[in-house]
């Protein structure tokens, strides 16, 4: 191979980042992106070559496309401007596909739209221009696949985005399947009371940080203390783990690292609460008195809340359900003490009041869940395989990651009432970058805008 030829090929393999080679055909030389792909069929890697274009001893000329010359430039620059230790650790822990794992998270925050589509939607992204992404509808299987069975990648990146938290919330969710082939979903409950074929998803929320930091599919039927047990194989956790409802202190005492606090509300139905124990002690929260307690049990504490006003509207609930015939007068009288009464289960000694305010945090993490269902319509599953269902998976959580980054922003700027993260792409997505041989330069940009960007403190648009 002339020396031409390898000089051009390692150049281009520093500017690209990504797995290159050079072919000699006819007496001309071409570039390809090369890499390996797991051949389920035959189970073994297998190589795979994409063609970038032609060496010439003055460059690469790529083939040829029809070149586009305006980009929506303000959305995905708001993106990058936030997400830049994410795309580290992606480089760090995926380095031979983190463009495509990156472009794949980006398109699927700004807009879910079906797989044949991805890549015509990244190409409308200033972004696109100078990230190598390979994205075609013909790989896209191919990269799923391929973050699917590179578990051991996804949990050092967990684990990273791990390190500096101390109050973590877990839950369980669940997604319906229509594969008849993906071995990790099956029948099973979940709250809207449908017995389907669904997919399970264990996803662990940082609460002081204010973002997700593990999302990991689990088969449809596993239970909540099941999953739990195995999300904790992973976490090198030492903290205050907050979960829901549905665990019991013996399962807690079986998988609990006994380094690691917890809390968790206990079922009204669960033995362990008296609800009768005497409440001596008040605070306020969000203009709600709150009467408080707790009793000790071996290791643990029971914490006891009273809020009057829940209280009130639980019995009103009740008599309601009587006046329906649904329910009667005596079991109105059993379940009264109850109305109003949230039992906390702990082996964390501390005041009453900082318990529930983690409690009420632990909310958190189920608008999460609806943000990546509703928002970002993760709801639903076609996906033919185990590996590619865990890539998706995968994408799902950085998306999700993406979206917390600037729901942050409206968080702190208390702007949650006035906007949504996708009003905020949406205005910012307005802002275009023009490109032409002779300069390039950005769209003029909106007041609305302009305010906007103020307001959140990104400072993307600033007045020269």
């Amino acid at each position: 191979m002339e020396e031409w030829v390898m000089e051009l090929l390692e150049s281009e393999r520093s500017k690209r980042g990504v797995p290159l080679e050079a072919k000699s055909l006819n007496g001309n030389y071409y570039l390809y992106r090369s890499t390996t792909k797991y051949d389920r069929k035959s189970k073994k890697s297998r190589k795979v070559s994409e063609y970038i274009g032609r060496m010439t001893p003055s460059g690469v000329v790529e083939r040829s496309v029809k070149q586009r010359s305006v980009y929506e430039y303000g959305n995905s620059a708001l993106i990058r401007s936030l997400t830049g230790d994410l795309m580290n650790k992606l480089k760090k822990h995926f380095p031979d596909s983190w463009n495509d794992i990156y472009a794949l998270a980006v398109t699927r925050l700004l807009d879910p739209v079906p797989m044949r589509s991805v890549k015509e939607r990244w190409d409308k992204l200033y972004m696109s221009r100078d990230m190598d992404a390979h994205i075609s509808p013909d790989s896209l299987s191919h990269i799923l696949r391929d973050m699917g069975m590179n578990q051991d990648a996804q949990d050092s990146l967990f684990a990273d985005l791990m390190i500096e938290s101390r109050k973590l919330a877990f839950d369980l969710s669940s997604i319906f399947s229509r594969s008849e082939t993906v071995n990790l979903s099956a029948r099973g409950h979940n709250h809207e009371h449908m017995y389907l074929k669904q997919i399970n998803m264990a996803l662990i929320f940082d609460m002081e940080h204010y973002m997700p930091v593990c999302l990991r599919p689990v088969e449809g039927s596993v239970k909540d203390v099941k999953a739990l047990r195995n999300t904790l194989e992973i976490m090198n956790f030492h903290g205050i783990l907050v979960m829901d409802r549905g665990f019991t202190s013996h399962d807690l005492s079986e998988i609990m690292d006994k380094r690691m606090k917890f809390l968790m509300p206990l079922r009204r139905n669960q033995e362990e609460a008296d609800y009768n124990m005497h409440l001596g002690s008040t605070f306020m929260y969000r203009n709600r008195g709150i009467l408080c307690g707790f009793s000790s049990v071996e290791s643990h504490r029971i914490y006891m809340f009273y809020d009057p006003l829940l209280a009130g509207e639980e019995a009103s609930t009740f008599i309601s359900l009587i006046s329906n015939g649904k329910r009667n007068q005596s079991q109105y009288d059993m379940e009264s003490c109850k109305f109003g009464k949230i039992a906390v289960l702990s082996n964390i000694n501390d005041d009453p009041e900082q318990i529930y305010l983690m409690y009420k945090q632990r909310e958190e993490i189920e608008q999460a869940f609806d943000a990546m269902k509703n928002e970002m319509e993760n709801d639903r599953s076609y996906l033919r395989d185990d590996e590619s269902l865990r890539g998706y998976f995968f994408i799902s959580f950085l998306s999700l990651y993406m979206y917390y980054t600037i729901f942050v922003l409206i968080r702190a700027a208390d702007l949650t009432s006035k906007y949504s993260v996708k009003d905020v792409l949406l205005r910012f997505s307005r802002v275009y970058r023009i490109t032409g041989e002779r300069k390039e330069y950005n769209s003029e940009v909106p007041a609305s805008v302009e305010n906007l960007d103020k307001k959140l403190g990104t400072n993307l648009f600033p007045k020269n």
